[in-house]
């Protein structure tokens, strides 16, 4: 009886110790790299300025007019202007779409 008991507290532990490194696994494969993404994209917006070329989560394309508190306004190719709120910019496409070619 006392062997049943000593090595279910030993499979006990083993279980304990082994969720706790799937858990570091999974902090270190899905949370970490998506908050340095988030990050990343909140600088991006922050950085965004009069004149810059963007592409919103709508796929709208359009260039910055004004920039006011935490919304831009933008101008579309048929000259007609929308505001829009800075987390509906898509940094992925307007990175993609409008960087400088390399020579």
């Amino acid at each position: 009886m006392l062997y049943l008991q000593s090595e279910s507290g030993a499979m006990g532990s083993s279980f304990i110790v082994m969720m706790g490194l799937v858990m570091v696994v999974f902090y270190l494969f899905m949370v970490l790299p998506q908050n340095r993404r988030n990050k990343k994209q909140k600088n991006y917006r922050e950085s965004l300025k009069k004149g810059d070329r963007i592409i919103t989560t709508g796929g709208i394309h359009g260039k910055i007019v004004e920039v006011k508190g935490d919304a831009f306004l933008l101008e579309l190719e048929t000259a007609t202007k929308i505001k829009i709120e800075k987390t509906a910019i898509n940094m992925e496409l307007s990175m993609a779409k409008y960087k400088p070619k390399e020579a």
